[in-house]
């Protein structure tokens, strides 16, 4: 399976940086997250979801801390408006606007990150975190799931029906 995600990320610029930046999360929980009572010990490093969306690559990052769905400019996309680290930022996907906050990390560059659970301590086990970020993932990339509830079907009255007043709720059912 890992070898399937290296040979994936090697063809797929998302998920290229996507291990990038896990890597780079790994080297700040061995270095400035080192017994950090916000980190989760079940969870381990993830991520999930990684695609190209609107020339940036768009994913879920799990750590022992948290899990965020980031944005980050690609090698050889055009870069992301300007944004002052800390900044919030609204990114249109395809389920919505979501805010994002702009931020920089080093090796990596500028990272634009949505927190979804911080810190991670719901989780008991690693499997149900994936679950919950391969579910979050499907969730931002699909259209329909912001989509309003269809409006109810309109009751149609049979008095005023027999007096021709039919028109009125055939509108407002369409």
């Amino acid at each position: 399976m890992v070898a399937d995600v290296t040979e994936g990320a090697a063809l797929d610029p998302a998920l290229a940086l996507g291990q990038r930046l896990l890597v780079c999360y790994r080297h700040i929980h061995a270095t400035a997250m080192t017994d950090m009572p916000i980190c989760n010990p079940a969870l381990r490093f993830a991520a999930t979801g990684f695609r190209t969306y609107r020339g940036r690559a768009f994913g879920i990052v799990t750590t022992p801390w948290f899990m965020n769905l980031v944005a980050m400019d690609l090698p050889d996309g055009a870069p992301a408006a300007p944004a002052a680290n800390g900044t919030p930022l609204r990114i249109g996907l395809p389920a919505g606007e979501v805010e994002f906050i702009a931020g920089e990390l080093p090796g990596i560059g500028r990272v634009d990150s949505c927190a979804l659970l911080s810190p991670a301590l719901e989780f008991a086990r690693m499997e149900g975190a994936l679950a919950i970020a391969e579910e979050a993932a499907r969730a931002f990339f699909n259209p329909a799931t912001l989509e309003p509830a269809p409006a109810p079907a309109a009751v149609v009255n049979r008095r005023e029906l027999l007096r021709g007043h039919f028109h009125r709720y055939e509108e407002a059912s369409r």
